[in-house]
């Protein structure tokens, strides 16, 4: 077992299984990141529990984004997969830990379908609130029980539809997974350049005119605080 104090100060105890299907899940997060063109760069990963977190993929652009096109919201469904789909080719099995990234896609298709007009079967209408509990939007006063059953099921098309890409990328990249996780269990975090010299991935950085190098997970022994962001995402177990 692996005892750990929390910033909290609370003594966690990590088995050596909850640990490596941790890294496996943020890796897999990560790396649809990191190979989804739309996406944000991640910017760092970590393995160290925080709160009830067990761990920790950020995520920034690198600068603030006022508005945000279908393909971009569709890679935000993607990442948020990734850990759950990490466990699913690796362990044949869930955990909880995906809890807070199910929320998270759920919340953005919602929206994608009900308020920013990016379903064919609702079209450009706005059939949710504008927010969690406020009013409906002006000319929304109510929808019909059949709009809310459509509005269900291109949510679920969506989630589906990112499942299933998330699936094929993973499956087809799972020597780079296996990677990121490895230099996950050492280093614990990873800093932008380690984490995709790590999985392999060519990626310039701001103010750099230079790929990553390749991959020496061996090498890699970076530790960083996260920051927050509002594109930052955590894995959390009940």
């Amino acid at each position: 077992m692996r005892v750990i104090a929390g910033p909290e100060k609370k003594t966690r105890l990590l088995s050596e299984k909850e640990r490596l299907v941790t890294a496996y899940h943020e890796a897999g997060h990560a790396l649809v990141g990191m190979l989804s063109p739309d996406a944000d760069p991640v910017r760092k990963v970590s393995i160290i529990p925080r709160g009830m977190a067990l761990g920790v993929t950020f995520s920034a652009p690198d600068s603030d984004r006022f508005n945000y096109d279908e393909a971009y919201l569709k890679a935000r469904l993607r990442v948020a997969l990734g850990g759950r789909v990490a466990e699913e080719l690796v362990y044949d099995s869930i955990s909880s830990g995906a809890e807070s990234d199910i929320q998270q896609m759920t919340a953005i298709a919602r929206q994608m379908v009900g308020r920013w007009g990016m379903s064919p079967a609702i079209g450009p209408v706005a059939v949710l609130p504008a927010d969690g509990d406020g009013p409906l939007l002006p000319g929304v006063s109510q929808t019909s029980e059949d709009t809310q059953k459509i509005v269900d099921a291109e949510v679920r098309r969506l989630a589906d539809e990112a499942h299933a890409d998330v699936t094929d990328l993973l499956r087809r990249e799972r020597s780079r997974l296996d990677a990121l996780t490895k230099a996950l269990l050492e280093a614990e975090t990873l800093d932008e350049e380690a984490a995709y010299a790590a999985a392999g991935v060519p990626h310039v950085t701001v103010g750099s005119t230079t790929p990553a190098p390749d991959p020496v997970p061996e090498a890699v022994a970076h530790a960083a605080a996260i920051g927050g962001n509002p594109t930052a995402r955590k894995d959390e177990t009940t």
